[in-house]
C-alpha cells in the first residue's frame, strides 16, 4: 500500500545514496539540537553506520531521504532484529528537518517505514516471533514523542545518559583476586566484541551481532582500541569497558567529554566488584587523555544493578529517552 505524501510542493522519497551522508549528518545534527537531544555525528560516522549491509539492514533497501524541490527535508530508517525477550522488532528511526515541521511530514514519513517493514516481512523466512514495530525517542523530542503516542505507539523501557561532571577524586579499587588489565592486540579485536555481546545477551532488547556489523564497530572513525580497558582472567576476558572520544560532539558542545561506551562483565566474574574497577580505571584513561567529563548510557531496569554502580562512580543523570512498541497488524 502506497503511503499518501502530505501536500508539501516538489515533496518526494527516494532511496538513501552513499552520496548523502554529509546531508543527512547535517540533517540529524539539526535535529537533534532543536529537539535537545545531546547527539552530534560525523558524515564519517554516519557513512560507516550505513554502510552495513545484511538481511537485517542494507542502506539501499532499507534508508530513504526526504526531498522538497531537491531539497533534503527528511529521513528514514528501518531494522530488524529478533529480541531477546522473543519478538521480532522493526525498528524505525528518522526525523524532519526542523525548518520542515508540522507539515505532516513526520507522519508521513513514520507511516511509509510502517509500509515498508509489512513488505519485509513477505520477503523474510516465516517466523512464529510476534511481530511488532519499535521506535526510540529522547524525551525532549516533544513533538516526535508526541507523534508516537498518537500513531499507536507505547512506552515499554527507558533509558539515561549519565554524566560525571568532573575527572576529580576518582577512587580506583583493586582488581579481584587473579584477574589483570592487558591491552587487546589486533588479532583479539573478535575476542573482545564476542565477550561484550555475551555479556549484554542478558539485557532487555537485543541487536545485530553479524559480521558486518563487527566490520561497522571496527571501522567507526571513534574506534580507539588505546582507550579500551579489559580486564583478563588467562586468556579469558572477564570483561572491560570499550572507551570512545565523540570529537563532534565535543566541539558542537564545547566540552572535552569521553564515553565509557560499552560497560560489561561476562555472567562467571560478575559480583566480585570487577565492574566497579574497570570503571574507575576509564576514568583515569579519559582524564590522561584531557577529557574533563565522562558519559555513558544506561537502561534504567538494567538487571545487574548498573545504575547503583554509576551513581556510586559520580554519576548522575543528564538525559532521558522511552523505546516504544507497537504491534504490527
Amino acid at each position: 500500500m502506497t503511503v499518501q505524501a502530505p501536500p508539501v510542493a516538489g515533496l518526494s522519497l527516494r532511496p538513501y545514496r552513499p552520496d548523502d551522508a554529509t546531508a543527512v549528518a547535517d540533517l540529524l545534527n539539526r535535529a537533534a539540537e532543536a529537539d535537545g537531544a545531546p547527539w552530534r555525528a560525523s558524515p564519517a560516522e554516519l557513512a560507516n553506520w550505513l554502510s552495513r549491509s545484511n538481511e537485517h539492514f542494507d542502506a539501499a533497501r532499507d534508508a530513504s531521504v526526504a526531498e522538497a524541490d531537491g531539497t533534503l527535508v527528511g529521513y528514514r530508517d528501518v531494522e530488524w532484529i529478533d529480541t531477546n525477550d522473543g519478538q521480532r522488532e522493526f525498528r524505525l528511526g528518522g526525523t524532519v528537518h526542523p525548518d520542515w515541521r508540522r507539515r505532516g511530514i513526520g507522519t508521513w514519513l513514520l507511516r511509509d517505514s510502517e509500509e515498508h517493514a509489512r513488505r519485509r516481512v513477505g520477503e523474510l523466512p516465516p517466523s512464529d516471533r510476534p511481530h511488532l514495530f519499535g521506535a526510540w525517542q529522547a524525551d525532549t523530542a516533544v513533538g516526535a514523542v508526541a507523534l508516537m503516542r498518537r500513531e499507536g505507539y507505547q512506552p515499554v523501557r527507558y533509558f539515561f545518559d549519565m554524566v560525571r561532571r568532573t575527572m576529580d577524586d576518582i577512587v580506583v579499587p583493586p582488581l579481584p583476586d587473579g584477574l589483570e588489565i592487558r591491552p587487546v592486540s589486533d588479532d583479539q579485536l573478535r575476542q573482545l566484541w564476542e565477550a561484550d555481546v555475551e555479556a549484554f545477551r542478558d539485557h532487555w532488547g537485543g541487536f545485530d551481532a553479524s559480521d558486518e556489523r563487527y566490520r561497522e564497530w571496527r571501522n567507526d572513525p571513534k574506534f580507539d582500541p588505546s582507550l579500551f580497558v579489559v580486564a583478563w582472567d588467562g586468556d579469558e576476558i572477564a570483561g572491560g569497558v570499550i572507551n570512545e572520544i565523540n570529537e563532534t560532539e565535543n566541539r558542537a558542545f564545547d566540552r572535552k567529554r569521553g564515553w565509557l561506551a560499552s560497560v560489561f562483565v561476562r555472567r562467571p566474574w560478575r559480583r566480585r566488584g570487577l565492574a566497579r574497577a574497570v570503571v574507575a580505571r576509564s576514568l583515569v584513561v579519559l582524564r590522561d587523555r584531557g577529557m574533563t567529563s565522562a558519559g555513558l548510557g544506561v537502561d534504567a531496569d538494567n538487571p545487574t544493578g548498573a545504575l547503583r554502580l554509576y551513581e556510586h562512580a559520580g554519576f548522575e543523570v543528564e538525559h532521558r529517552s522511552t523505546a516504544y512498541r507497537k504491534p504490527m497488524e
